[in-house]
């Protein structure tokens, strides 16, 4: 699907919650890009994987990118920070995104694996590459999905490059126990203090997305310096409530995750495990896939949409200034990653 199809309900969503809450220039830190024929396919290629996310989009093209955002946000300037999706062959989609910076002037991360040496990262930085983006996928292949660490696929060596080059980092952190694991908090505070210089940014707000995933986390958060968050593919309020009282607005970034974030689709908590509810027979037989639900309901608006009534809400919730908000969306990605 080329760009995104608006609804009735889409535009009064936006017309009446969204357009006047947001600020003219956006700055969408957390995009991705591949195109048909990059995916891996094979389970032990997609360790710790989400499966719904492939009923989304087949794709996702640079082109694509710049026609949704025209579609999602009328009347608004967007520019996207993008990646592959770290679940393509390596070689492929690193080389399309390659192609992006050097003839689009696309602002773009090195999709990265353990076995990336420090010598293809300067080389990629050197070709005009923002930065990284690791993943848990591509981490050694013996290492089971449960036990999987950060520094298991963002090696030390790549830290370190990154924080002598001041390169990004997204981080999508591992383990079941998302933000509250503390393993991955451990880990978080080493990163934030071993590497200052690293612009290192934890993705969805750690995967907090519901009430169970966050424990200590933001007693623990609070105590950083450096790093910073993202609440992309997020729609849980009270984490980024959380999150912004933990660290202030001036750490916090927007991000979409497009192009899952094109989902038709709501959450909502079940046991401690969150769930998307989207309209039936829209994303084929979802019938195996626990995060997947089906209803009947018809006003159903976008993921991306979903996220930032998220938002508004920690936002008013807190007190936030226009100026905050506009921070979030555009100033913080604008002066820390040196976006414009």
């Amino acid at each position: 699907m080329f760009g995104v199809q608006l609804t009735d309900y889409d535009k009064k969503v936006y017309e009446e919650k969204l357009a006047d809450f947001l600020p003219d220039k956006i700055i969408d830190a957390h995009a991705h890009v591949w195109t048909d024929g990059m995916k891996r396919k094979k389970p032990e290629e997609r360790k710790g994987c989400v499966s719904w996310t492939e009923l989304v989009a087949p794709n996702m093209t640079y082109e694509d990118i710049a026609e949704t955002a025209r579609n999602v946000f009328p009347g608004k300037e967007v520019t996207s920070l993008i990646m592959g999706s770290p679940t393509c062959y390596l070689d492929k989609v690193n080389g399309y995104v390659t192609d992006l910076i050097k003839n689009q002037g696309a602002h773009g991360l090195y999709c990265t694996s353990y076995k990336t040496t420090k010598r293809d990262i300067i080389n990629a930085m050197a070709q005009g590459y923002l930065g990284i983006k690791p993943y848990q996928a591509n981490c050694a292949p013996y290492i089971p999905a449960s036990e999987i660490r950060i520094f298991d696929f963002l090696p030390h060596e790549h830290l370190e490059v990154m924080n002598d080059l001041g390169g990004i980092v997204i981080l999508h952190i591992p383990r079941s126990m998302r933000l509250k694991d503390p393993v991955n908090l451990a880990q978080m505070q080493e990163i934030d203090e071993r590497y200052p210089n690293a612009k290192v940014i934890i993705a969805h707000v750690g995967r907090a997305y519901v009430y169970e995933d966050i424990g200590d986390a933001f007693d623990v958060i609070k105590n950083t310096k450096n790093l910073y968050y993202d609440f992309s593919a997020n729609v849980y309020d009270y984490a980024m409530e959380r999150l912004i009282d933990a660290v202030g607005p001036q750490r916090v970034l927007y991000g979409s995750d497009m192009p899952y974030t094109k989902m038709r689709m709501y959450r909502i908590n079940d046991g401690g495990k969150y769930v998307n509810v989207v309209p039936r027979g829209l994303y084929g037989d979802v019938s195996n896939d626990k995060q997947m639900r089906e209803t009947d309901e018809s006003d159903i608006t976008l993921f991306i949409y979903e996220e930032l009534l998220a938002f508004r809400r920690a936002a008013e919730k807190l007190g936030l200034t226009k100026q905050d908000v506009s921070d979030i969306m555009y100033g913080n990605a604008a002066r820390y990653l040196n976006i414009k």
